[in-house]
């Protein structure tokens, strides 16, 4: 099964409906299935052998583990770069990059579907863990972020928040928007230095607990940085390792996605059995993953709703992996 790359890539972000977004999914399943040889096998294991695809449940997605196991790749390609995950919870996941590029412009495109124009705004990135880790995907949106602002004072922050403190005051005096992007701990941290009510910016978390003092439910970081920063909201970006695109929420806890990613829904107890809408395990088609796999189960849960926004209420414990997915580890 063969694939036009550069006609895919172009249609992916082109994507006006559902029949666009399902009939290249189809594509990108058919290529994946051929092409990639751990989805190959894990579908070969699971006894998949439908070809007449007739909707999104009728799909199979691979268990995000086996990206802690094994180089996830389409096709023979080499790496440009490998993602590596925080590792919190022992292995650590890689994400073999094929295209650059490709990443570069999910993440700026699905920035602007919820913010518009990255050259609007001065992007102050707080992630001092994921900075001194050195391979983080996140840290490298961020840069290409900062890049395309175009703003002399956009930039990464470790741990001066006098420094960051004295940059968002003038911005704020300059009525300039900003977006500061950071881990939990960091901004519950900041936000606890800074104290001072702000107007024209978007404070954003994408989680991280690392370095708290106490384990806090997001609704309750989220409580603590309003209160101290006197803002309406906190947004949210919903993305890891082993995707190339993002999700946001503009504070409520519900992530919408861009055009060329999807959530759907999976049964706790069947894997197979896949809604469009509903409460369950979340699975995640990306078609930005084009050069490692698309169809990715994920180990959150969590619901989604008619429209395609969803929200994330808890993750699984895979520390005791059964069945296919440890004979496939195996």
């Amino acid at each position: 099964m063969s694939l036009d790359y550069k006609k895919y890539c172009q249609e992916i972000f082109s994507i006006k409906t559902e029949n666009d977004f399902f009939k290249l999914a189809v594509g990108a399943f058919n290529f994946q299935s051929k092409q990639n040889k751990h989805f190959k096998k894990f579908l070969s294991l699971i006894d998949y052998k439908l070809e007449n695809y007739k909707s999104i449940e009728d799909f199979r997605f691979l268990p995000i583990e086996l990206f802690k196991h094994h180089r996830i790749v389409s096709g023979e390609n080499s790496d440009k770069i490998v993602f590596k995950s925080s590792g919190t919870g022992g292995l650590r996941s890689s994400h073999h990059l094929l295209d650059t590029d490709l990443y570069k412009k999910s993440s700026e495109l699905g920035f602007k579907c919820f913010y518009g124009d990255l050259k609007n705004y001065v992007i102050l990135g707080l992630l001092p863990d994921y900075i001194e880790r050195g391979d983080a995907s996140l840290v490298f949106m961020l840069e290409h972020f900062i890049e395309k602002s175009q703003n002399s004072l956009s930039g990464f922050y470790l741990h001066d928040y006098e420094k960051l403190a004295k940059t968002i005051i003038n911005l704020e005096e300059k009525s300039q928007k900003y977006l500061l992007i950071g881990i939990s701990s960091a901004l519950l941290n900041f936000a606890e230095f800074l104290k001072t009510p702000l107007k024209t910016g978007i404070i954003m978390e994408t989680g991280g607990s690392k370095g708290m003092k106490k384990e806090l439910l997001r609704h309750e970081i989220h409580e603590i940085i309003t209160k101290n920063l006197n803002i309406n909201s906190v947004h949210s970006e919903y993305g890891m390792t082993e995707l190339l695109s993002q999700a946001y929420s503009v504070g409520n806890g519900v992530f919408k996605t861009p055009a060329w990613m999807k959530v759907v829904i999976r049964d706790t107890n069947d894997p197979s059995s896949i809604a469009m809408h509903g409460q369950g395990a979340i699975n995640i088609i990306d078609l930005a993953n084009i050069n490692s796999c698309c169809f990715i189960e994920t180990s959150d849960i969590g619901k989604v709703f008619p429209d395609g926004s969803f929200e994330i209420s808890g993750r699984f414990d895979y520390s005791d992996l059964r069945g296919c997915n440890q004979m496939f580890i195996d």
